[in-house]
């Protein structure tokens, strides 16, 4: 008995690339590559105003030695509110300081991290194209 084969459209799709009479159990290779990332979102910047007020509570802690009430006086009798409009005390100082070397360092250490990609064993699998 024969049996009249019409080429479906993978066989006709290579017959484009010059595979003709693949007909049968065809071999091929199938591996997996692994792509790890921290960098998924962009990162967020200080703004102008957050980093000059960062900077000049540094210069007021590390220069002139004061400590967080004190500069947290200065900042008020200078006219300066915060981000939000308020009025400065020792905790908000403090937490200025503080989120900045945190955040520092979790872009260092966390986010900027580049992971090797990792690739799995070559297989040969095998399909058949009818």
């Amino acid at each position: 008995m024969v049996k009249s084969v019409t080429p479906k459209y993978n066989q006709l799709r290579l017959n484009k690339f010059g595979c003709y009479g693949l007909e049968g159990i065809v071999p091929h290779l199938e591996f997996t590559v692994t792509l790890q990332s921290n960098n998924l979102i962009p990162e967020q910047r200080y703004k102008k105003r957050q980093d000059i007020i960062y900077n000049l509570i540094k210069f007021l802690k590390e220069s002139e030695g004061l400590g967080y009430r004190r500069i947290s006086y200065k900042l008020n009798s200078w006219g300066i509110k915060t981000e939000r409009g308020n009025i400065w005390n020792n905790s908000m100082v403090y937490s200025i300081l503080k989120r900045r070397t945190q955040r520092d360092d979790r872009i260092e250490n966390q986010r900027l991290i580049h992971f090797n990609p990792e690739i799995s064993k070559l297989e040969i699998q095998y399909r058949s194209f009818d």
